[in-house]
């Protein structure tokens, strides 16, 4: 039997294929994306990573057992005071300064996109923000080894693809499926797919369209 997320990501045909084989995707793995379009998502990603925290604040409001709300708590805090300053690193080394990101104006796709996390997870219940989230850490995940497997040192983006087949991050994706899971297994998931797959595939496809951010830029 497969587990909730295989079968929120199978259900989701198409859509995740269009994700996590985006032509930006694909222009990342070969070294031909532009530097502006790839500047314009770095600004982009830092807007979403603020969200994404808040995200998961209201995620652990939103557990019962203590451990989760500590998991949930510990990854908001991981990603304002580790991925961020480790996001803002990266992004200085392309002449990005973070008062620039923090002053650019959101994209439209990103405030779709969060927006849309954010009101699942104040409408429904830890489930519901758990299949909203899971498309973004899990598919990453995916699109790292991918790329990593067609791509090499000489990449201008392998840093950033190293990133999401270095084993932190993997232990983070670890960590949610294992989430996603158990609270699905205490939380009627069975009962509840199509709820849960409509909203795994909406986070996907506004995910998908987040990567417009920077291919909108491609020259």
């Amino acid at each position: 039997m497969s587990s909730l997320f295989e079968h929120l990501r199978e259900g989701a045909g198409p859509v995740w294929h269009d994700y996590v084989r985006h032509p930006f995707v694909q222009a990342l793995a070969d070294g031909t994306l532009s530097r502006a379009a790839f500047s314009n998502f770095l600004v982009q990603d830092y807007l979403f990573l603020v969200q994404y925290a808040r995200a998961y604040a209201l995620l652990a409001y939103k557990l019962e057992d203590l451990p989760d709300i500590q998991a949930a708590l510990e990854t908001a805090k991981a990603l304002i005071e580790t991925e961020m300053p480790l996001h803002v690193k990266y992004c200085a080394c392309w002449g990005i300064a973070e008062p620039e990101m923090r002053a650019a104006p959101p994209a439209l796709e990103l405030l779709a996109y969060t927006r849309y996390v954010l009101e699942v997870g104040f409408t429904g219940d830890a489930l519901e923000l758990l299949a909203a989230l899971a498309p973004c850490i899990a598919g990453y995940a995916e699109i790292g080894a991918w790329a990593a497997a067609k791509t090499g040192p000489v990449n201008p983006y392998f840093d950033w693809i190293e990133t999401y087949t270095g084993s932190a991050y993997l232990e983070s994706v670890n960590a949610s499926m294992a989430m996603i899971e158990r609270i699905g297994a205490t939380s009627g998931a069975e009962a509840r797919l199509p709820r849960l797959q409509a909203i795994f595939t909406q986070a996907t496809r506004l995910e998908a369209a987040f990567w417009n951010t920077g291919w909108a830029l491609q020259s």
